[in-house]
């Protein structure tokens, strides 16, 4: 079985991407393949078809195969909840909450559910293409890894690196990461992968010439930087460019430990609308909607908005007829108050909500994890999209809800029709339902955006750049394909 596995010498160096064009050109001439990332650690996740959660650029590479996203395509998933801990979730579901050394000492167990996970993956599919986390060269984490080289010796699988030549260094990368890694793994590193180079590329020939000459190892491509390229990140927050003065003005409040951000990529594309994420210290602009987002950390997160007196900021956009809007964590927030006596998310005790809705929320064990589909009942409109949370509302605010999904309420809207809030991620995904829940913002005249068929064709566009850009010939060879 065909097996590659992409490397990067940094972190944001454009592994996910170039996964996400490799499983799409593989799909695209008839193979069956599929994603696999032994571990990721990322606050946007996904819901799989067999009820688990795995890593949102995971999900989408599962996308460019054609394929739904399984949870074996990412075995371990990490998702932050302090500087020091975060919840482990294993196969799909959650084993629980670990602090870095814990975990650390828990890596072998991880490694026997990473390795199970990739023999019941390998099994169904043709080619799979693994993705690897960080750098291989991280020296403090090479002691059972199993998210880079140490993955790739487990199941003995080929590897390119991957760099940036965008931030600069990247022959100092490249060089000096293969110069790091044991005599074993600089053998399986098959050659490189420049990205996002901008400019004419005779200029850069000297440089390759010279990185293959003192590497013996060829260079299969140099990928262009792609202007507007806009598809399912694991951290980075972006916006968009500047729009005119009759756009709808959205503000998002950039929190710590904000999950699924993912939710807002449909409103930087849309050509009607004006995101904008508010930072830490940042003045709030004016805004016709603010969006609360889901958070892996809701009262840590309700505490840190407090401290930059964005509720403030809230209210007062309220008091000028502005529209609030809560997703999952977000939509917890707006209550009177929020319950974790168990210490799911945090330490264990109770926050003040911003009082915006009449409700109560209490963190409970047992994750909702589901992909669903319903009406946004203010219009009648159908929605689906996906549920991950712990926590269970309650009070007077829901029985006015937002949604219904699967004949079950979901969400609430106050009396006044100005706040309204719901547990489901994707509500922007679909163009009809965005549609309405931007006419009830204030936005006029709404231009559909169907966020499916833009993210397919983002993909296609990739694989497009593989093929004019990347020796495919050359790889296959050395793939023995």
């Amino acid at each position: 079985m065909p097996v590659l596995m992409v490397q990067g010498c940094t972190s944001d160096a454009g592994k996910s991407t170039v996964v996400a064009g490799l499983c799409r050109w593989f799909a695209q001439r008839g193979y069956s393949v599929a994603p696999f990332k032994p571990q990721n650690m990322a606050l946007n996740s996904a819901v799989t078809v067999d009820g688990g959660e795995i890593g949102r650029s995971t999900a989408l590479q599962a996308l460019a195969c054609g394929i739904e996203p399984h949870s074996d395509m990412n075995p371990v998933l990490l998702k932050p909840q302090t500087d020091m801990g975060a919840q482990v979730i294993i196969r799909g579901k959650v084993l629980g909450n670990m602090q870095a050394l814990d975990y650390h000492a828990y890596k072998e167990t991880a490694r026997q559910a990473v390795l199970s996970a990739w023999q019941d993956l390998s099994s169904r599919y043709d080619v799979i293409v693994v993705e690897g986390a960080g750098s291989p060269a991280e020296i403090n984490l090479r002691e059972n890894d199993i998210a880079n080289m140490g993955f790739a010796e487990m199941v003995d699988c080929p590897v390119i690196l991957v760099a940036d030549i965008d931030r600069g260094g990247v022959f100092a990368h490249l060089t000096g990461t293969l110069d790091l890694l044991s005599v074993s793994e600089q053998q399986r590193t098959l050659g490189f992968v420049i990205n996002r180079f901008r400019g004419d590329l005779s200029l850069l020939q000297g440089g390759l010439d010279w990185l293959e000459d003192r590497t013996h190892k060829p260079v299969f491509g140099v990928l262009p930087y792609l202007h507007g390229l806009t598809l399912d990140a694991e951290d980075a927050v972006d916006e968009q460019g500047e729009h005119d003065g009759a756009a709808l003005k959205v503000v998002v409040p950039l929190l710590p430990r904000m999950s699924n951000h993912n939710d807002f990529d449909p409103l930087r594309l849309h050509p009607q609308v004006d995101l904008h994420f508010v930072r830490m210290g940042e003045r709030w602009p004016q805004a016709d909607l603010v969006i609360l987002p889901g958070s892996k950390a809701t009262r840590a997160d309700l505490s840190f908005l407090r401290e930059q007196e964005w509720d403030k900021q809230i209210e007062r956009h309220l008091r000028y007829g502005g529209k609030l809007l809560g997703i999952c964590g977000g939509f917890q927030m707006l209550g009177e108050r929020i319950d974790d006596p168990e210490g799911l998310e945090s330490d264990a005790g109770s926050s003040d909500g911003l009082g915006w809705l009449a409700m109560t929320t209490r963190l409970v064990a047992g994750k909702q994890l589901r992909n669903v589909q319903g009406r946004y009942l203010p219009t009648g409109t159908a929605i689906h999209g996906y549920e991950i949370h712990n926590g269970v509302t309650q009070g007077p605010a829901v029985q006015q809800p937002m949604l219904e999904l699967e004949g079950n309420r979901d969400g609430a809207i106050s009396n006044d029709g100005q706040v309204m809030g719901c547990y489901l991620h994707g509500l922007f995904d679909h163009a009809c339902a965005a549609a309405d829940i931007l006419a009830w913002a204030g936005l006029r005249s709404v231009d559909a955006v169907d966020y499916h068929q833009h993210r397919n064709q983002e993909l296609d566009r990739l694989a497009d750049m593989l093929t004019a850009s990347m020796n495919m010939e050359l790889l296959l060879a050395r793939l023995q394909v």
